[in-house]
């Protein structure tokens, strides 16, 4: 509740600058969801590990679990901005779980967008309301940045693949019901590769130990192991050699969606830091009256607003499809994440040894935060995107 009550003293970096009235309709929704279901419960998702399915279930009833499907399979049909200016507002009540929501939704689009109507139809449906829940599975031990090396093999046998390999860092893995694995149909390299769709209790299915992490401890971890998996043909999305592709363009996305979680956590440090000077005092007055301590805050909110345009930049122009998206994708990516941890990093020093308290929840935005700078592709390979983009247009 705090934090929605308090939005309006903080004009500086009001997050409702240049949005429709129907956007900030979706905003508001999304603030009141996060600060009375999310909030409240935030500290205690996160030390005992909890997945909340039911408070996942009540954010897909408001549409958020198909943002951006299509209405006719149970989406809501919304922009990437829209989706961006939710999990924005969403991850100030807890960044873990929206970073999940946001790679759930990811997964449901990759079904709308690649699947065939059967296909759009089966799984959809159940997953625009989360009572059904995905996970992604690209990375493996041996290839996280280089995901084209992937060993996971398909062996066509009749009217089913054989699967069998690994996936590593699997969000959700062992809790979820369908799982979007790419896997290698043909020859080495990104044109071998294929996607299929495989169901939770498929035989040859199984999971590895559940990861002890530094953060998104609301959310499973696990290694996903195909052993002689069986999977139907009809569960392939696209097709054969078009899984890579798929893979990229859901990233894409999935960029935006990760930026917006770093985005939702600086939002509410910046409020938190702010909150914190006002009220703690030091050699005789409050904090806010530092100036070195204002300057802080100042730089903070800059940065955070800075991150924000940015990253509704990139928003617009993948939802156009530009010829800049995917750059502008991975700049957003780079900067927001980048900038999003250093904000939250200096709202812990801002509240000095409280903040190293999990009684304060700047300090789970922190460690929740830090993984954003890991996973949808490194900040290491967005550079490397970027400068390839720049190099390119060269010649």
């Amino acid at each position: 509740m705090k934090l929605v009550e308090r939005m309006p003293r903080l004009q500086s970096c009001q997050a409702a600058h240049g949005l429709s009235d129907e956007q900030k309709e979706f905003q508001k929704m999304a603030f009141d969801f996060a600060a009375h279901e999310m909030s409240p419960h935030m500290a205690e998702w996160d030390e005992k590990e909890i997945f909340p399915v039911e408070t996942m279930r009540k954010a897909a009833q408001l549409g958020f679990g198909g943002i951006y499907v299509q209405p006719e399979v149970g989406g809501s049909g919304l922009s990437r901005l829209d989706t961006s200016v939710i999990f924005e507002a969403l991850s100030t009540g807890c960044v873990s779980t929206t970073a999940y929501i946001s790679i759930h939704n990811m997964c449901n689009w990759m079904i709308d967008t690649f699947g065939n109507t059967e296909q759009r139809e089966k799984f959809c449906p159940e997953l625009c309301t989360m009572d059904k829940f995905a996970s992604y599975c690209l990375t493996e031990p041996g290839s996280g940045s280089d995901a084209a090396s992937l060993l996971t093999t398909a062996k066509l046998e009749g009217h089913h693949y054989i699967l069998n390999g690994s996936k590593a860092f699997i969000s959700g893995g062992g809790d979820t019901d369908v799982y979007i694995v790419m896997c290698r149909t043909g020859g080495k390299g990104p044109k071998g590769i294929s996607c299929v769709v495989v169901e939770k209790d498929t035989p040859g299915l199984s999971f590895g130990k559940k990861e002890k992490k530094v953060g998104w401890n609301s959310q499973p971890t696990r290694a996903v192991i195909l052993e002689d998996c069986h999977v139907p043909v009809t569960n392939r999305l696209g097709q054969e050699g078009q899984g890579f592709n798929i893979a990229m363009r859901g990233l894409n996305g999935g960029r935006i969606n990760i930026a917006s979680c770093s985005l939702g956590a600086a939002h509410a440090c910046v409020q938190l830091a702010r909150d914190h000077l006002l009220v703690r005092k030091q050699f005789g007055e409050a904090l806010s009256n530092n100036q070195f301590l204002q300057f802080k805050l100042a730089e903070m909110a800059t940065k955070l607003v800075a991150s924000r345009l940015l990253l509704r930049e990139a928003a617009v122009a993948l939802q156009e499809s530009r010829s800049d998206a995917v750059s502008l994708c991975s700049m957003a990516k780079l900067f927001v994440t980048d900038e999003c941890f250093n904000i939250c990093n200096q709202a812990l020093q801002m509240h000095g040894g409280y903040g190293y308290l999990k009684d304060y929840a700047v300090q789970q935005f922190v460690r929740d935060i830090r993984v954003h700078q890991i996973l949808e592709g490194t900040n290491e390979v967005m550079r490397m995107i970027i400068a390839r983009s720049l190099l390119s247009e060269s010649g």
